[in-house]
């Protein structure tokens, strides 16, 4: 069944992911494109309308990122916030100068002229704005629909041919008014406003079927929430053709092993091998402090036990990855990938030459999509709203040589800390909450005797995206419980200490 989509051309704006959500929460499916994207495949596709986002650049620079001109005479509507305004003002013919007086950050819009896009807008609005580069005089044909005191063309449209532009941005919270702008841009486009998880899940079980015929799958399943949610869709396309592995690595939480078979393979009805290869992944870290080498050693083992298990299985032909719509993004974004600061938590999609055919049913979602899906598939709130959990796992959380008593030690702090932040009601609140053991002794007291244990710290932040993460302010109270605890409960740590470090400067996991 098709869907009604608007594509959204990134010009580099901070904000185009953001764009994308906005829309998807008003029910419309919403797409990712590069910005040189052209409109004869968009309009063989049906898409209902198209959303030029912001960026950095001038519309006179030299490195301004190319793109289709006939978008704006192909009768489909067309969005400019920001820079795609600037951008469609000055190939239309409008004049674009340098503002007399920059705008960042809070403005107040005047709406005027009876504007198509702004009805749902209650002059004067608070709206967002982050711009050098304005609308002079805009293009025959086009109505300005609103200003601020130092912009006079803070919006702009013509609404016969479909063609709407804004200065500001409608997606950020600090726009107030600005779901009712772009509902509004949909309502032009005729979107129907039904995609829901009900509707992706329908359309995503019966690709799967297509794409697997009746071949067999083979899952990672790690019990996050991505593989998990992934193997639940595939699992209700084929039924028992998939086939879930279950790596144990010996650097899993406290009984999580066991939790995520009692789940999936007990209550789910999923097909399960489990695979305790911990002996082999420590044997094989064995004196590794370097983070990044860890990782690569755990990320080589993974593979190694992973095709060791599809083999005991007859090799399945597909494989299924809870790939998700960022990962996607990344290789279309216009100004290519960020720095690498350090390897992804994740250990990766597995190499081609396994010989593996892909099935990545999440591939379209973000992460609160995908939560909403696995709800929706019966997963637990339990496993639906876990926290991030790194690819190898408390590898990176138990600073310098692993062994296994050091880990054990980690492994049963870590549970205490996740206990009483559940108790506390603000498990759900923070992004990540966890503990990490310092590769340093320091002396106490207990009783009358002296010891010289570990220390551990104390990890929890608070992000919309893991992007970037501000520490939380936990109570005081709580902090001094999960210390005491930690101090009395766990024989080898005698000291606990509290992260107060925000992302960035640092990031949120140690390693």
């Amino acid at each position: 069944m098709a869907r009604d989509t608007i594509a959204i051309l990134d010009f580099g704006s901070q904000y185009t992911q953001l764009i994308a959500r906005r829309l998807r929460e008003l029910q419309v499916y919403s797409e990712i494109l590069p910005p040189a994207t052209k409109i004869g495949p968009l309009k063989a596709r049906g898409v209902k309308g198209i959303v030029l986002s912001g960026g950095p650049d001038s519309v006179y620079s030299k490195t301004a990122p190319k793109f289709d001109k006939k978008i704006f005479s192909a009768d489909v509507p067309v969005l400019g916030i920001c820079y795609g305004m600037q951008l469609m003002g000055y190939v239309l013919g409008a004049e674009v100068k340098p503002s007399g007086s920059r705008e960042f950050g809070h403005a107040l819009l005047q709406v005027k002229n009876g504007s198509r896009l702004l009805k749902g807008v209650a002059s004067p609005a608070p709206v967002w704005m982050s711009h050098g580069d304005a609308i002079a005089r805009p293009p025959k044909g086009f109505v300005v629909t609103a200003s601020t005191a130092n912009t006079a063309v803070a919006a702009m449209e013509n609404a016969k041919r479909g063609l709407f532009a804004i200065q500001f941005h409608p997606e950020v919270n600090h726009t107030r008014d600005g779901m009712a702008v772009l509902a509004s841009f949909l309502e032009a486009c005729g979107c129907a406003r039904d995609w829901n998880a009900a509707s992706f899940i329908d359309q995503a079980v019966e690709r799967v079927r297509v794409a697997v015929g009746k071949g067999r799958v083979i899952c990672a399943l790690s019990g996050g929430v991505d593989s998990s949610v992934a193997a639940l869709l595939v699992h209700k396309a084929i039924g028992d053709r998939l086939d879930c592995v279950f790596v144990d690595n010996g650097l899993l939480r406290k009984d999580e092993g066991a939790q995520v078979s009692r789940r999936f393979a007990d209550r789910l009805q999923l097909r399960v091998h489990s695979v305790d290869a911990s002996r082999r992944f420590l044997s094989a870290l064995k004196d590794v402090s370097d983070p990044e080498k860890k990782r690569k050693v755990i990320g080589k083992e993974f593979i190694d036990v992973f095709a060791a298990a599809a083999r005991k299985l007859g090799k399945p032909a597909f494989l299924a990855q809870g790939t998700l719509y960022p990962d996607v993004i990344e290789s279309v974004s216009v100004h290519g990938p960020s720095v690498v600061i350090k390897s992804h938590h994740n250990v990766g999609g597995l190499p081609k030459k396994l010989g593996f055919k892909l099935v990545e049913p999440l591939r379209e979602l973000f992460k609160d999509e995908v939560r909403a899906v696995g709800l929706r598939l019966g997963l637990d709130e339990e496993f639906v709203y876990r926290q991030p959990f790194p690819g190898p796992g408390l590898a990176v959380r138990c600073l310098g040589p692993l062994t296994r008593d050091r880990l054990d030690l980690l492994r049963e702090a870590d549970d205490i800390l996740v206990r009483e932040i559940k108790a506390a009601g603000l498990y759900r609140r923070l992004w990540q909450s966890f503990a990490v053991l310092l590769p340093v002794r320091s002396v106490g007291v207990m009783g009358d005797y002296r010891t010289y244990q570990y220390a551990l710290a104390i990890r929890a932040v608070e992000s919309a995206d893991g992007m970037t993460a501000d520490w939380a302010r936990l109570p005081h109270d709580l902090l001094a419980r999960i210390s005491s605890r930690i101090t009395n409960e766990v024989r080898g740590i005698n000291r606990v200490v509290y992260d107060i470090s925000s992302k960035p400067p640092s990031t949120i996991e140690w390693e």
